[in-house]
Formats: C-alpha cells, structure tokens, sequence
C-alpha cells in the first residue's frame, strides 16, 4: 500500500543518511537485512532516509531488484520518516517513470544526477534542461538535483538556479563538488526562495562549512546518524562552537569511510553491532581489508556509535 508522502513537513531539513542495500553473503538479496538496516537508521536519529543511491549500491542491481527494494523500504517505514528514491538513469523517459513509481509507492521525493554514461557520454546544457523538465513534469513530488563529480557533468549554479525558478519541483540541491561551500553561497544568492534545499553530502567531509554556507540538510553515509545529529543539531539550535566541537570529535571517522573505506564503512559498522549478518558488497567490488575494517571499527567505538551496540 503506497504510503502518504510527509508534505507537513517540507521544507525537509536534517539528516537523511543514504540506506546501504544489504546482501546476504550470496550476494542475494536480505530483505529481513534490510528492514533491521532502516530500523537502526531510524533509531539513530534520521530525520529521513534515501534509498537506491550509489553508496546504496544501485549500479549492481537489477531493476527488478530496484523496485523490490524500494517497495520494501517504503512500506517497513510505513511514513515513520520521509524517504527520498534515487531515479537516476541516462534516458529522460526511464528516470520519469522511475519517479512516477516512487511517488505512486510514497517516496517523499526523488534525487536525481544529470544524465550521463561512462567516460566520455554527456549531454550539452540544452538537453540537461529538457531532461529535468520531463522529470519535474512527470511527478508532484520534489527533485532533488545530486550535483556529484561521478557523473562528470558541469552544472554551473547559474544553471541550478535556472532549473529552480523555471521547473516548479525542482527544489532540493545536494552539493558534493569541490568547493562545495562555496557552490552553495552561491546557489542560495543566485536561486532565492527557490532553493527551498541546499543540502551538503560526500560522507560530512565538508559538512561544517557547508553548514556555514547554508546548507539544511546533509546525506551522509549510514552508519551513524547519531553522530551527524550531534553536529547538526546544535548548530541549528545556534550552538555553532558547541557543533564545532562535536564535527571535530567525529571528524576522524568521517574521514575515514570517506578516504579509506566507502560505501562499505555502514555495513561494516552494522554487522559488527548485530544490526545485519553480512556486510558483503557485490562482485566486482571487494571487501574490506581486515586492517582497514579494524580501524573503522576503533574509531566508531571510541566515538561510542550506536550501530555498534543497536543489534547486541
């Protein structure tokens, strides 16, 4: 049964870390995995959750498997939280069909990458234009816009802001560039009430200066929701020196599921807290290092994360 997108509670602001798909050491599917997943993320203080993004592993799945997940999700969180659905896909009619699917199953929005295929396949701005305006005109949810280095397609902020002001659902923003901070001062003067999200993402790298920036939001990995909250949560309560210090004391783990670790830093992090049974990513991607698991693992415990306790 769909569920009811939280329109009450838009503009959606916070934590709304990316859900790993968990598998089981197969590499099949672990629905049971994935529900226990989204509990502890719920638990641990996500203000939402998105789904199907690529530290959610979406580029190994079938779209068979991409609508099972998804109706998994949905219907477990049964609107505890907003849940946000990555669509991205390089043809204009797929990414709006896969976005009509996830509003009619109760996505709160959908966050989407320009179009873009391996290396060297990209679309000039015209056709980033139309792509979004198929999009936004497909659906009545909000599109965010994720502007990542993976897809290698420039998106300059005049443009961002153009797509805001001329595309009524294209509202939500999330900033993983280089000079992310500043790429979002800019958009929030260029776009004005359109930019109803200025959202930093990349793991928290850059998270206390994107807060500074403006940013309201942050998609982070999702292994410790508890963690982020505890920087973003002063800061918007005006504690800025209070969230300075706790960015600076979780600061070393961020680092290290950004620099070392990946996507596979929040399986990790749950399977040794009981939150799942297997933290396998599938072929071709590898495991971690023993070394480098122990590491996260050091830093998570000594932060006192929650995923590590949650399943014990």
């Amino acid at each position: 049964m769909p569920v009811t997108p939280h329109k009450a509670q838009r503009p959606y602001r916070g934590v709304f870390p990316v859900a790993p798909t968990i598998f089981d050491e197969r590499g099949e599917l672990d629905l049971e995995g994935q529900r226990r997943c989204i509990d502890f993320m719920i638990d641990a203080g996500s203000h939402g959750i998105c789904i199907l993004a690529n530290f959610s592993e979406q580029f190994v799945l079938t779209d068979a498997e991409r609508e099972t997940v998804m109706h998994a999700v949905l219907e477990h969180v049964a609107g505890r939280v907003p849940v946000i659905v990555t669509t991205t896909h390089f043809s204009s009619a797929v990414c709006a069909a896969r976005s009509k699917q996830a509003q009619a199953a109760g996505a709160a929005m959908v966050m989407v990458m320009p179009p873009y295929h391996g290396a060297t396949f990209r679309v000039p701005e015209k056709g980033i234009v139309e792509f979004f305006r198929v999009l936004s005109g497909a659906i009545d949810i909000p599109v965010m816009i994720q502007d990542a280095p993976v897809a290698g397609t420039p998106l300059s902020v005049e443009l961002l802001a153009r797509l805001a002001r001329e595309l009524s659902n294209i509202r939500y923003f999330k900033i993983e560039v280089p000079g992310a901070a500043s790429k979002l001062r800019s958009l929030i003067e260029a776009g004005g009430k359109d930019i109803e999200g200025p959202w930093d993402g990349e793991e928290a790298i850059t998270l206390l200066a994107d807060l500074d920036a403006g940013a309201t939001g942050a998609m982070t990995g999702g292994g410790y929701p508890d963690g982020i909250r505890q920087i973003i949560d002063p800061y918007f309560a005006g504690k800025r020196e209070e969230a300075k210090a706790a960015y600076e004391r979780w600061l070393p783990l961020i680092n290290y599921e950004n620099r070392q670790c990946g996507l596979i830093a929040c399986k990790a992090m749950m399977q040794a807290g009981g939150v799942i049974k297997s933290d396998a990513v599938r072929h071709p991607l590898q495991p971690l290092h023993p070394a480098t698991r122990a590491g996260l693992l050091e830093l998570a415990k000594e932060r006192d994360a929650l995923a590590l306790r949650w399943g014990k």
